[in-house]
């Protein structure tokens, strides 16, 4: 591969192009857009600006290899799906860096988690697919089966926050279950899309039964989700987009599958581990620069132990280091992109015109020889209302608001105070409130003294404005399959 880099840490400048129909191919436009790398400022590659024209193509071409690939045995596609993922694996030392500069993330994160992950993905689901049953009732005089059939092309749609990560999330199950995938990665962090690209080729991938089409969501991702002959959608990303696929794919009935904003709440009562409370909450809040769809961001304390937790989460919070995310000391990198790192700015402002104090953070970081790079300080704040726009809109950013509670009915009412439901912590050693918080919190996930503890069997979404459907384990391979009853008189 040509992703390289030099001593000096700078990057080759190389073009992202297109992988359609088993070729690497410019965009028909012939027209590129930068790639910038959030931790210098720089524009270090370009990737190709596609159009309805090349999702077109990619469709024909995923349309063409339907039929085989569908017929394939289970064994064999999971032997692809096997293959693609011991490719990742030899490769995690050039995927995390493609992660790292194109994202702004630690690069040790991007060793420790995101590449390891993508790569679980399709070793998951490649023998996942393989235990993958359907149900039969017997009625006396007849027999009932289920099919569980490939839909046909599906598209798969990612966002930049876990590049690879999520890109996989989708596509593998996708293909396990023997449809074929015209995918779009996010057109900020498009580099390690590409580079599955050329493992695709490498491990023999039969041409057309992946597709991967850079460009920007109003070049690619509208004409994807309005194409008569894509089936299905999974889509991770704002509330706002997936509101408007929800639109396009409803009166054409296709299949959607979106995973949308979150305003997680995190509920510290007074009973917990401590410490083993502080040292993941402060994980939860500003791990990838806070922007992972799971972060808690509203952090609601028990009164008896507020003072306490603030003054030690705000050392803990200012002891994080900000800068190159090439270092080993790095804790937090850079920001994704200058409109995001001016949103976020936005919202701290927004904060202080709320009447919230920062307590500590809310300006943006210059490290010494990255002073073009996008920066925050972790930024907590306390003093606003529950119902203020701080507290009620996604930011998505190392930005994370405090307030204490009273009792169990306040903090669960602070918890499901907002249009959102992805996810929740609650911190207790007390099982039945575990249990009861667990059951009358309005989210998709509910993790009890542990955050981020995930099972990929497990099924995986959010509710009201955070997602539509499930992805993760049988349930994904469930979205992408139709099931078929057949009943035979005897």
């Amino acid at each position: 591969m040509d992703f390289i880099i030099q001593a000096n840490n700078q990057i080759n400048m190389i073009k992202v192009i297109n992988y359609i129909d088993g070729q690497l191919i410019e965009s028909v436009s012939q027209k590129w857009l930068p790639i910038v790398n959030p931790s210098t400022g720089e524009t270090y590659a370009q990737f190709t600006d596609s159009n309805k024209e090349d999702v077109n193509r990619a469709v024909t071409a995923a349309k063409n290899a339907f039929s085989e690939w569908s017929r394939l045995s289970i064994n064999e596609r999971s032997a692809f799906m096997i293959k693609i993922a011991d490719a990742i694996e030899s490769k995690l030392d050039e995927l995390a860096m493609a992660e790292s500069v194109d994202n702004g993330k630690p690069l040790k994160l991007a060793k420790r988690v995101d590449i390891p992950r993508a790569s679980s993905n399709f070793r998951f689901f490649g023998n996942a697919i393989t235990q993958f049953a359907s149900e039969s009732h017997d009625m006396g005089t007849a027999i009932n089966y289920t099919l569980r059939q490939p839909l046909g092309v599906v598209s798969c749609i990612s966002p930049w926050n876990l590049p690879l990560y999520l890109f996989s999330w989708k596509i593998a199950p996708a293909l396990a279950a023997g449809n074929t995938v015209v995918a779009k990665p996010s057109e900020v962090t498009p580099m390690t899309a590409f580079l599955l690209s050329k493992i695709c080729i490498e491990v023999g991938l039969p041409k057309g039964v992946l597709n991967i089409i850079q460009g920007t969501g109003e070049g690619v991702g509208s004409a994807l989700t309005q194409h008569p002959s894509i089936k299905a959608i999974s889509f991770t990303g704002s509330t706002r987009v997936g509101a408007e696929i929800a639109k396009v794919a409803a009166p054409a009935f296709k299949k959607v599958s979106l995973e949308m904003g979150g305003k997680n709440p995190n509920l510290i009562f007074a009973d917990c581990d401590y410490e083993k409370m502080l040292a993941t909450t402060v994980h939860s809040s500003f791990a990838n620069q806070g922007q992972i769809c799971l972060c808690g961001s509203r952090i609601y304390v028990e009164k008896p132990i507020y003072e306490k937790f603030k003054k030690d989460f705000v050392a803990k919070a200012k002891a994080l280091t900000v800068g190159n995310p090439l270092d080993e000391s790095t804790k937090v990198g850079a920001i994704v992109s200058k409109p995001h790192y001016d949103k976020i700015l936005s919202y701290i402002q927004l904060a202080k015109e709320e009447g919230g104090k920062i307590l500590c953070g809310g300006t943006a970081e210059f490290p010494e020889g990255f002073e073009n790079g996008l920066y925050i300080l972790p930024t907590i704040i306390e003093g606003l209302a529950n119902d203020c726009r701080t507290n009620q809109e996604e930011i998505f950013g190392p930005v994370v608001t405090i307030m204490p509670f009273e009792t169990d009915e306040e903090a669960l009412a602070l918890a499901n105070g907002t249009s959102y439901g992805l996810s929740s912590t609650v911190w207790t050693s007390n099982l039945t409130r575990a249990h009861r918080m667990a059951r009358d919190i309005e989210a998709g996930i509910v993790w009890i003294n542990t955050w981020l503890h995930r099972d990929l069997r497990t099924p995986f979404g959010g509710v009201k404005q955070s997602g539509v459907g499930r992805e993760g384990g049988f349930e994904a391979l469930k979205f992408f399959t139709e099931p078929k009853n057949v009943c035979i008189h005897y």
